[in-house]
């Protein structure tokens, strides 16, 4: 096949592009930059340049192409309505030029909850609005998948969502978590994940919902411990009403208890997680100085 790529020199996109070069597929990635682009050529993935915002090449871009899979997302909150509005144009976009074609377009979301046939709660997030269009496209012949990320995406380098975490850490000099710390997160590896987009865009049914998850939950007391291990802080228990003070924007997170399971994924598509767990590869941050965590 070959793939058209949005936000291939990402977190997750980085992986995606080596893996679908390593397994025999032709990639085109959309680089903004030149260090995107030199770092994708260096990987033999072709080069488009642009942007998300620029629609007339995410046309040309997903036409040429036997299917998409779409990365690219600011994950500034200050930009969330943005960000949302840029994606729901881009879905779109690719919708009116895979019409009736019955190539994949697979997207990535936030929010597994559950099992993959459960929705997620009700929530005004703007994005919600770039995922039931994409789901709407397989009315349109348009073999669609959404993705939902674990909010935890890790290698042994580092974990966004944990590196926030650290950087509370060090401020407050503590490193929380609410109650007792049992509410627990999903996880996954960014390999594993980068696997399962690739097998998506393969195979994936239209209309799909996938859960990029490795591990169904993982306590948000091991994960604090593993930051005061990296940080070198003590680590205690956060009061509920402290919580806006102590974690910020973070401090709607924290307390969520959100276990996701992968069954029917692994089933439908035949994925199995192979690489380290959150907690491991946190415990090998505390040993690596090149860590952003």
């Amino acid at each position: 096949m070959r793939v058209f790529v949005t936000g291939a020199s990402g977190f997750i996109g980085s992986a995606l592009v080596s893996d679908l070069v390593t397994a025999g597929h032709q990639v085109v990635g959309l680089a903004r930059s030149d260090a995107a682009a030199a770092a994708l050529a260096a990987v033999g993935a072709e080069v488009r340049r642009g942007a998300v915002e620029d629609l007339d090449g995410l046309r040309g871009g997903a036409a040429g192409s036997d299917g998409v899979v779409h990365l690219a997302f600011d994950h500034d909150f200050s930009q969330h309505e943005a960000a949302a509005r840029a994606e729901l144009r881009a879905v779109e976009t690719f919708g009116d030029v895979l019409e009736g074609s019955g190539r994949p377009l697979v997207i990535a979301s936030g929010g597994p909850v559950g099992s993959e046939r459960d929705a997620p709660p009700a929530s005004p997030s703007p994005r919600n609005a770039g995922v039931r269009a994409a789901l709407a496209l397989a009315e349109r012949g348009v073999r669609s998948c959404v993705v939902r990320l674990a909010p935890t995406v890790h290698d042994r380098i580092t974990c966004a969502l944990v590196a926030q975490l650290a950087g509370v850490a060090r401020e407050k000099g503590v490193s929380g978590y609410l109650g007792d710390g049992s509410n627990r997160w999903p996880s996954v590896h960014r390999l594993d994940a980068a696997r399962l987009f690739r097998l998506a865009v393969e195979k994936a049914p239209a209309g799909s919902v996938l859960h990029g998850v490795g591990e169904e939950g993982v306590a948000i007391r091991a994960i604090a411990e593993a930051v005061g291990l990296r940080v070198n802080v003590p680590v205690a228990a956060v009061a509920a009403e402290d919580a806006g003070a102590h974690f910020g924007f973070l401090a709607r997170l924290v307390g969520l208890d959100m276990p996701a399971s992968n069954r029917l994924t692994r089933e439908l598509l035949g994925w199995e997680p192979t690489r380290p767990g959150l907690i491991d590869d946190l415990r090998s941050f505390c040993d690596d100085s090149r860590s952003a965590v």
